[in-house]
C-alpha cells in the first residue's frame, strides 16, 4: 500500500496528477491532470462510455456547464445546496462544520444534522480550528450554498450558475429528448463533463475538488415499470451495507447475489439492483479491488430533497491490500459513485417553473372509455364574491375535483386557499389555517410570503358547475420516474493509483509498480531498443512502435539509461508491456523477433515481430480471455531475474 504523501509524491513526480497553478501559490480544490493522469482518466471515462452508454443502448448528450438561474430554482439547489460552513474567528479560516464533527467524535454522519445542534456539539466535544487551534466553541454554523455564481452577458445581464451536477442540463432538455427516444419508455440518456463546487474545506488531491469531472446516466422510466430483467446479474455478488446494519453495532456488509438482495427485500427497487450488478462488475473491469469496495445505503437523514433511496459505491483508499473491510486499521472510505432513485422530483420541478410539458404520452393497447370529472366556475358569480382571490378559488375547486370529487354531492363544497392577508369582498371573516395543510388545496404549493394566510371558503355547488363525463382515451401522458447511477470520475482515477500501488523485489532490487488494468492504463506499451548506440535496433523499435501506434495502441519510446532502469520508470507508471529490441532477435536466421515483458510478473517471452500488435491488443481487449499466460505457451519463455516479496526499502530512482 502507499500512505497518501507517497501516493501523491508518485503521482506529481510521473505526472499523473498535482495541484494547480503552484506558480501563483496554487488554489485548494483545483487539480492539474500531468501527461499520464489525463490519459488515465481519459481511459476510464472511455471504459465507462462503453459500458454504460454504448452498451446499454443509451443516448448521449454534452450540454452547457453555465445555466441561468431559473434552471436551479426549480431543481432546488439553490435553496436546498448547502454544506455547513464554520469560520475561525482567530484566523478566519472556514471549515466544514459535519467534518469536525466526524473527525473530533464518534458521530458517522453529521451533515444532516441542524446548524443549532451542530453548534452545540462543537461546543461540547472542544473542537478546535485545525489551521491555529483556536476554539471554534461559540462560533455560529451557516449554511452555505455550493454553487458558483456568475452573470450571462455584460452588465446587469441574466444570473446563471455553474453547474453542481451534469443531470440538470438533460432534465430540463426532456422535452427534446424524448423526441428522440421516439416517445417510448424506457429510455437512459448519459453525459460525461465537468461540475463545479465552492466546496467550503476542499481536501487534498483529488478527493475533493471545486472543479470535477462526473459520468452521469438518466434512466428514464414508466412510474409502474417493474424494472428491467435481472437475468444478466442476477449471480453478481454484492457488498451491501444497508442502513439498519449501519444502525446496529454488530452490523456488518453482506455479501449478497443480485437476485438474493432483490428477494430479501434489501434492495426494492429492480433498476437500482440491476446497476448495482453492472456497477460491480465494471468497477472490477477497470481495476478497483472489490476487496477494498461496498456499496453503502444512505440513512434517511442524509438523503438528498430529490431521492427516495441511494446507495454509494465507497472505496477504502489508504489501506493495505489485505484490509479487513469491516474494521480497517489503516485508510477511509470514500464515495465514488451514487444510485439515486429520484422518482419524478425533477421533471414535475421543471414542467411547473417552465409550464412546459415534461410527460411521455403512453398509447393503450385498446382505447378505453373512462370518467373525466371537471369544474367549470362561474366566474361573473366568483369575481365579485372574492375579488382577486377569485383566480386562486377557481384552481382550488379544479384540484378538489381531481382529488375528491365526492366532496361536490352535497349543496355546497369547502376549499382552502392561501390569500395576500387582505379579506376578500364580501368574507371579513378570517378563517383558521392550518401550516401543515396542502397549499395546492388552494392552487398554488409555492412558499407563501409574509403577509399571507390560509383561509377556507365555501362556494355553491351549482356555481363550480361539476360535471361527470364518459371520455374515450387513446392514451395517457405520464411523468416518468428517474434512476440516476452518477460515478466521480476523479475519485475513481484516485481510486485506481491508490489500489493499484504495488512494491516487491525483482532481481535484488526493490521496485514500486502500478498494476494498473491494461485497458485504462496510460500506455500500452513501452518499446526500447536494448542499447541506444547500434542503429539497427534503434530502427526497428522505431518501426515497431509506429506499428503499433497504426493498431490504435498507445506507445511509448525510451532510450536512456539502461535497460533496468527504463523497465522500472515505466512499471512506476502502469505500462502493461515492454516490447525490447536485441541484437539476439534481428541476427537469428528467419523473422525478426523482440521480447514481450509483462509488468506485474517481469516475465517475458519472444515472439515475432508480426505478431506483436495483434497479441497486444487482444490482452488489452476488455472481452478477450487472452491472458499472458497463453502467451507463454505458445511462444518461447526468455528465462529473467527472480521476482520476489514486498519491498522495504525506498522506491527507486527515475
Amino acid at each position: 500500500m502507499a500512505d497518501g504523501d507517497d501516493l501523491a509524491e508518485l503521482a506529481k513526480r510521473r505526472g499523473f496528477f498535482f495541484g494547480s497553478v503552484d506558480a501563483y501559490g496554487g488554489v485548494a480544490g483545483f487539480q492539474t491532470y500531468g501527461p499520464h493522469g489525463a490519459s488515465l482518466k481519459d481511459n476510464v471515462e472511455t471504459a465507462w462510455r462503453d459500458r454504460f452508454t454504448v452498451r446499454e443502448g443509451n443516448h448521449e448528450i454534452e450540454a452547457p456547464t453555465v445555466m441561468p438561474e431559473a434552471v436551479f430554482d426549480a431543481s432546488g439547489h439553490t435553496d436546498d445546496f448547502d454544506d455547513m460552513l464554520v469560520r475561525c474567528g482567530a484566523c478566519q479560516t472556514p471549515h466544514r462544520a459535519d467534518h469536525l464533527i466526524e473527525d473530533e467524535t464518534d458521530i458517522a454522519e453529521a451533515e444532516s444534522m441542524p446548524t443549532a445542534e451542530a453548534e452545540s456539539l462543537i461546543a461540547e466535544a472542544e473542537i478546535v480550528c485545525p489551521e491555529c487551534e483556536a476554539s471554534l466553541a461559540g462560533e455560529p454554523v451557516e449554511s452555505f450554498n455550493l454553487m458558483f455564481e456568475t452573470e450571462i452577458g455584460p452588465g446587469s445581464g441574466q444570473a446563471g450558475f455553474l453547474r453542481p451536477e451534469t443531470a440538470q442540463g438533460i432534465f430540463v432538455e426532456f422535452p427534446r429528448l424524448k423526441q428522440y427516444a421516439r416517445n417510448s419508455l424506457p429510455f437512459g440518456v448519459t453525459q460525461i463533463g465537468p461540475g463545479y463546487r465552492n466546496e467550503i474545506s476542499p481536501r487534498g488531491g483529488l478527493e475533493r475538488l471545486r472543479e470535477f469531472t462526473m459520468a452521469e446516466l438518466e434512466q428514464f422510466v414508466h412510474p409502474e415499470d417493474d424494472g428491467p430483467s435481472l437475468e444478466p446479474v442476477a449471480d453478481v455478488t454484492l457488498p451491501l451495507y444497508p442502513a439498519p446494519a449501519q444502525a446496529d453495532p454488530d452490523g456488518d456488509v453482506r455479501e449478497l447475489t443480485v437476485a438474493d438482495a432483490v428477494s430479501e427485500g434489501v434492495l426494492t427497487s429492480s433498476w437500482i439492483a440491476y446497476y448495482l450488478g453492472v456497477a460491480r462488475r465494471w468497477y472490477e473491469r477497470v481495476g478497483v479491488d472489490v476487496d477494498r469496495f461496498r456499496f453503502r445505503q444512505h440513512n434517511p437523514g442524509e438523503l438528498a430533497h430529490y431521492a427516495s433511496d441511494c446507495w454509494d459505491a465507497e472505496a477504502l483508499i489508504g489501506a493495505s491490500v489485505d484490509a479487513d473491510r469491516a474494521n480497517p486499521e489503516d485508510g477511509y472510505w470514500v464515495e465514488i459513485a451514487g444510485f439515486a432513485y429520484r422518482g419524478d422530483y425533477d421533471l414535475s420541478k421543471h414542467a411547473k417553473h417552465s409550464e412546459r410539458r415534461y410527460t411521455v404520452f403512453r398509447e393503450y393497447e385498446e382505447p378505453q372509455t373512462v370518467e373525466r370529472v371537471t369544474v367549470d366556475p362561474d366566474m361573473s358569480v366568483l369575481g365579485p364574491e372574492f375579488g382577486g382571490d377569485a383566480g386562486a378559488v377557481r384552481d382550488a375547486l379544479e384540484t378538489l375535483a381531481e382529488r375528491n370529487p365526492d366532496a361536490f354531492d352535497d349543496e355546497e363544497v369547502t376549499v382552502e386557499i392561501e390569500t395576500d392577508g387582505a379579506p376578500a369582498d364580501g368574507d371579513a371573516s378570517d378563517a383558521d389555517g392550518d401550516s401543515d395543510t396542502d397549499a395546492a388545496e388552494g392552487g398554488n404549493d409555492s412558499d407563501a410570503g409574509d403577509d399571507s394566510s390560509v383561509e377556507t371558503v365555501t362556494v355553491d355547488t351549482e356555481v363550480a358547475n361539476f360535471t361527470v363525463e364518459e371520455v374515450t382515451e387513446s392514451g395517457e401522458h405520464v411523468v416518468p420516474h428517474v434512476i440516476e447511477p452518477s460515478f466521480g470520475v476523479d475519485r475513481t482515477v484516485l481510486t485506481l493509483v491508490d489500489h493499484a500501488y504495488r512494491e516487491d523485489v525483482v532481481d535484488e532490487e526493490s521496485r514500486t509498480y502500478l498494476e494498473l488494468d491494461p485497458e485504462v492504463a496510460p500506455t500500452t506499451a513501452a518499446v526500447f531498443p536494448l542499447v541506444s548506440n547500434d542503429d539497427r535496433l534503434v530502427a526497428l523499435a522505431g518501426e515497431v512502435a509506429q506499428t503499433l501506434r497504426e493498431h490504435g495502441l498507445s506507445v511509448t519510446e525510451d532510450e536512456s539509461g539502461s535497460i533496468g532502469r527504463r523497465y522500472r520508470r515505466q512499471d512506476e507508471v502502469g505500462t502493461p508491456f515492454c516490447v525490447t529490441v536485441d541484437r539476439d532477435g534481428i541476427e537469428s536466421e528467419g523473422a525478426e523477433t523482440v521480447t514481450l515483458r509483462e509488468r506485474d510478473t517481469a516475465a517475458q517471452v519472444r515472439l515475432p515481430v508480426a505478431d506483436v500488435a495483434a497479441e497486444l491488443t487482444a490482452l488489452i481487449d476488455a472481452d478477450s480471455q487472452t491472458t499472458f499466460a497463453d502467451l507463454t505457451e505458445r511462444y518461447e519463455v526468455v528465462e529473467t531475474g527472480t521476482r520476489t516479496g514486498v519491498a522495504e526499502t525506498d522506491t527507486p530512482e527515475p
